[in-house]
């Protein structure tokens, strides 16, 4: 038996990707904070720790693991009057991840995956972004997880634990939270948005699609030591992805003919101004790297992955 340990394992991804693992005859140990436990799915060890940093202690974690996957991040902070954000990023990105791997290679782990970001290479161009690229993050979020990619390399060559880095965008599916949620939210309510005159191409990765890049990248040998960008393989712009919801959600999209630089500057005067540039740039990946590598290709289209997150919103809000 294959055994797994998978932090962030309550989350978002964590909790699709345990019951995922189980129903392939994984054990799987998740690593959850003591309050969150209740949310762990049925069957899946829980490990409980107090945070994730330099002085996490895993050793009881890590006994008798084959491989871990490391989704537990932290993505925003709460304290915003923070003197030093970036600070406070590093302290679980960088230090936590860097302490969860030592601790796994001195455990005889054998595998370690690492959910990073398409943040390390950028925010958005006109061409999509590679592994190849140069990478140019942009926020604290991007620095850390680029730096925590770093330390993982530098592991990697000391210990010989193969390391595989995944950089999705970004991701959707049932129980997803944020402005993707939001966005649904106002299509099911058929709240006009003002997006008709965006013309931009945007890459997404459906929940499915990235836990099936992960357990491809646990169980693949030439995903050792390798960074894969993924996405579902098709791109599309802010207007279509909302067209699409509508279909998915069985309401009409409803679009206003706004000029992009009126967005702008309402972003400005009410200090949404990342929010609005993240709605009309582009950003696109390219995975052939991993298609041509490790034959992966996604099972899921835009289409069933938009479909059975308006499924999910259908039921329970």
């Amino acid at each position: 038996m294959h055994n797994v340990l998978v932090t962030g394992a309550n989350g978002f991804v964590g909790t699709a990707l345990c019951k995922k693992l189980l129903s392939k005859g994984f054990y799987v140990r998740g690593a959850v904070q003591f309050e969150k436990t209740s949310f762990l799915p049925e069957k899946v060890a829980p490990v409980y720790i107090k945070s994730i940093d330099s002085y996490t202690k895993w050793d009881d974690a890590l006994t008798g693991i084959d491989t871990v996957v490391h989704l537990a991040a932290r993505v925003h902070v709460m304290d915003d009057s923070s003197s030093d954000l970036l600070t406070e990023y590093r302290k679980v990105n960088v230090e936590g991840t860097k302490c969860l791997a030592v601790a796994a290679a001195s455990a005889g782990v054998k595998r370690f995956i690492f959910i990073s970001s398409i943040k390390v290479n950028g925010e958005g161009r006109a061409v999509a972004y590679t592994e190849d690229d140069e990478v140019s993050p942009q926020d604290h979020y991007g620095v850390s997880k680029w730096e925590a990619e770093e330390e993982l390399h530098k592991i990697s060559y000391k210990t010989g634990m193969e390391t595989v880095i995944l950089r999705p965008p970004l991701v959707y599916g049932p129980r997803v939270k944020a402005n993707f949620l939001r966005l649904v939210s106002l299509v099911k309510y058929g709240i006009p948005l003002p997006f008709r005159y965006i013309n931009n191409r945007r890459s997404l990765i459906y929940i499915g699609n990235l836990i099936d890049a992960i357990i491809t990248c646990m169980t693949n040998p030439n995903a050792a030591g390798k960074t894969y960008i993924v996405s579902d393989g098709e791109d599309v712009s802010t207007p279509e992805l909302i067209r699409r919801l509508g279909v998915a959600l069985g309401r009409r999209a409803l679009l206003l003919p706004v000029p992009i630089w009126i967005m702008r500057i309402a972003g400005r005067i009410a200090g949404k101004s990342n929010e609005v540039e993240r709605l009309v740039m582009s950003l696109t990946v390219d995975i052939s790297k991993i298609r041509r590598e490790l034959e992966w290709k996604p099972p899921y289209t835009m289409e069933n992955g938009l479909r059975e997150t308006a499924k999910w919103y259908t039921k329970s809000w």
